[in-house]
């Protein structure tokens, strides 16, 4: 099979390094891709959100199949137009990617078919909106953006003041432009936070191995909000009963609502989650890989990317040979200096070889370009140095060994990756902080105002 992949950053680089495995994969393009990527795949200069330009270029491919990875082009639209030409996509359409397009949508969709997730209220004025803060007077409270706003839109308001200018800067001052016309304003949950991605065809879904994100940029879990620092993989926190739980009650339910909908989903459901003390409840649905998790949880895999993806597009996927891995595997995210802030591009990355890989692990690249042979970093997460073990603890001495051999000028990366699952390992309810805000601030990219 020729595959044609869309985007261009870390996860889209562990899917393809992925599919590379499988032996009736012949080639492989991918558009925008990166420096890392355009070593396993022949890359194209069409951005991922241009979809008549991807359609154009999937015409001229004649590709056996497209698998669409962000979520922007997803919501867009673009499964829809490329099934609209006959082409094999892994991906859904627009009208079952609204499940993390519209938070409003995802809540409804939750409140209608009884789906454990937080209280909440949608407001499209200002006005209502604060007055329903002023008399709930429980804070911290949650404000969301209803539509997508980079990882940004989410704010968690610890008072009056902040929860009003919040909700200000949101609906009256489009903070997010029109993502932010219709706002959520829901409970705060506490609990650890577990990222559990699935692949579904409609009708049969199948979770992937758990995995525990790393969004703060400093050690100790300090410092601003990130894309992700880090990940591992499985989490200590979600055992199995948790797990036969969210099956009964989060996956199966979702599934079956999205059809009821006559929205039926085909490609990777993410399901972010929150083990708290009344049980597991939904923070977030994405409609596809995420990003870092991809990169922890595709190496776990056992059985065959390629035929899995096909399983999915043409409804078989209760047929499909799905199996994971014993042991774990662990990502630390390697960034610019600066991150997530402002950060230099350009910088010559020393100690890769020549397929941008070093020994014994795999570096899945976010943020880099290729330029005369030499890679160069290109964005705020550079690289993703990744490694599996029979244990966790190998697994992370093998990824930070991999990152001491990587360097440019300024390069920046957390030495405590992990450390929660450790010790979560021994005690998995370590991380229930009722008290602590910590595990909500990780999840779904909440900003925490500074």
């Amino acid at each position: 099979m020729n595959i044609l992949v869309i985007g261009g950053g870390g996860r889209e680089h562990a899917i393809i390094m992925k599919l590379a495995e499988s032996p009736r994969v012949e080639k492989i393009w991918c558009t925008p891709g990166n420096g890392g990527i355009s070593k396993y795949a022949e890359c194209f200069d069409v951005g991922a959100t241009d979809i008549d330009g991807v359609v154009t270029l999937a015409e001229k491919l004649s590709p056996d199949m497209v698998v669409v990875a962000p979520d922007d082009p997803l919501v867009m639209g673009m499964a829809d137009a490329l099934r609209a030409k006959g082409f094999k996509v892994f991906g859904p359409n627009a009208n079952a990617a609204i499940i993390e397009g519209s938070k409003v949508f995802s809540k409804e969709l939750m409140k209608k078919y009884n789906i454990p997730t937080a209280a909440y209220e949608v407001f499209t004025d200002s006005e209502s909106a604060i007055k329903y803060i002023k008399e709930q007077n429980t804070y911290p409270t949650v404000i969301k953006a209803d539509g997508l706003a980079l990882g940004k839109g989410v704010i968690l308001a610890q008072n009056e003041e902040e929860a009003v200018q919040a909700v200000h800067e949101m609906i009256d001052e489009l903070k997010f432009g029109k993502s932010s016309a219709r706002i959520v304003i829901e409970e705060y949950l506490t609990g650890p936070e577990v990222s559990v991605l699935s692949f579904t065809d409609g009708e049969t879904i199948v979770p992937m191995v758990s995995s525990m994100d790393h969004k703060r940029a400093l050690d100790g879990d300090e410092g601003l909000n990130t894309g992700g620092m880090g990940t591992v993989s499985p989490n200590p926190c979600y055992t199995d009963t948790l797990a036969k739980e969210c099956m009964e009650k989060i996956f199966l339910p979702t599934m079956n609502a999205m059809n009821a909908e006559g929205r039926t989903f085909e490609g990777c459901l993410y399901f972010g989650l929150m083990m708290t003390p009344k049980g597991p409840k939904v923070i977030e649905y994405n409609c596809r890989f995420g990003d870092p998790e991809t990169q922890v949880v595709l190496p776990m895999l056992e059985g065959d990317l390629c035929d899995i993806f096909e399983a999915v597009c043409d409804h078989k996927l209760k047929n499909a040979n799905i199996k994971w891995k014993s042991g774990s595997c662990a990502c630390v995210v390697m960034a610019s200096g600066g991150y997530p802030l402002s950060y230099p591009k350009g910088l010559e990355i020393s100690g890769l070889d020549e397929k941008g890989q070093v020994d014994g692990a795999f570096v899945y690249h976010a943020g880099t370009k290729l330029s005369d042979g030499k890679f160069l970093t290109n964005g705020g997460r550079v690289l993703g140095v990744t490694c599996t073990a029979l244990t966790l603890e190998e697994a992370l001495r093998r990824a930070y060994e991999a990152v001491g051999k990587i360097s440019w000028e300024g390069a920046h990366f957390r030495r405590d990756i992990g450390q929660r699952a450790l010790k979560a390992q021994t005690d998995p309810l370590a991380l229930d902080y009722k008290d602590d805000m910590e595990d909500y601030i990780e999840s779904n990219g909440v900003y925490l105002r500074q």
